[in-house]
């Protein structure tokens, strides 16, 4: 068996950096209006907290640099004082603490696009805020916490691989994302510096997978895959 015969499914946290909503009309329109129109189209411009947090940047950015999503990637806010400076907003001394000791333990990522999301009136209230940035409370595990949720690792035969479906494998390539969400269940992975995947287990789940002939989908996860490994390195698994 080849990883050729067997379809590679990409799992990705799709993100969009133009949030504007398209609207239909529902008016009934004279057939002069069908005719072709030329359209000028207007330079994009940032949004208000767009630009608040592109002001504050060390660096001149353009709007096609932050519709790019490697600049995206590339300038993701994984410290407290940085998330403070572009957000124009600080936090008490006690409470700096306790959030970097939390990402001491459990990392942070957020784009600057998610950044420019979050309500700057009510910042530690936001959804995008809770979502996104790290709470103290991460660090208290009472007794009836478990550290797998998913039961990924009960169900792996060898480290990556999560074999719980006959025909399905689960398959982890990756262990950072462009933002870490705070209830991710695979946080006791992702964005540690251990649990990266190095080439020895790589090979190891390329090798169980050759030997499962009675698996026909391998979904590649991390991590975001698509987003944080390079083409060519994701077509070498299907190549395998």
């Amino acid at each position: 068996m080849t990883l050729s015969n067997t379809r590679i499914i990409a799992n990705y946290t799709e993100q969009s950096f133009d949030h504007r909503p398209s609207v239909c009309l529902g008016k009934s329109l004279p057939l002069g209006h069908l005719q072709k129109r030329t359209v000028q189209e207007k330079p994009m411009q940032f949004t208000d907290s767009e630009q608040q947090i592109v002001d504050r940047f060390d660096t001149d950015v353009s709007r096609e640099r932050w519709r790019d999503w490697k600049w995206q990637l590339k300038h993701c806010i994984k410290d407290v004082a940085t998330f403070e400076k572009l957000l124009d907003y600080t936090f008490p001394e006690a409470k700096r603490k306790d959030i970097e000791a939390t990402i001491a333990k459990f990392p942070m990522a957020i784009t600057p696009y998610y950044l420019s999301l979050i309500d700057t009136d009510n910042v530690e209230n936001d959804p995008i805020f809770k979502q996104s940035f790290p709470d103290v409370r991460e660090l208290d595990i009472a007794d009836y916490d478990m550290e797998d949720p998913l039961h990924e690792d009960a169900d792996s035969p060898v480290t990556g691989i999560t074999h719980r479906y006959p025909d399905r494998v689960l398959f982890l390539i990756s262990n950072t994302c462009a933002m870490y969400c705070r209830h991710c269940t695979r946080k006791r992975k992702v964005g540690d510096v251990d649990s990266i995947p190095d080439r020895e287990q790589i090979k190891a789940g390329l090798d169980y997978i050759r030997n499962a002939p009675q698996v026909r989908d391998v979904l590649l996860s991390g991590g975001d895959p698509p987003l944080m490994l390079s083409d060519d390195y994701l077509d070498g698994y299907s190549q395998s």
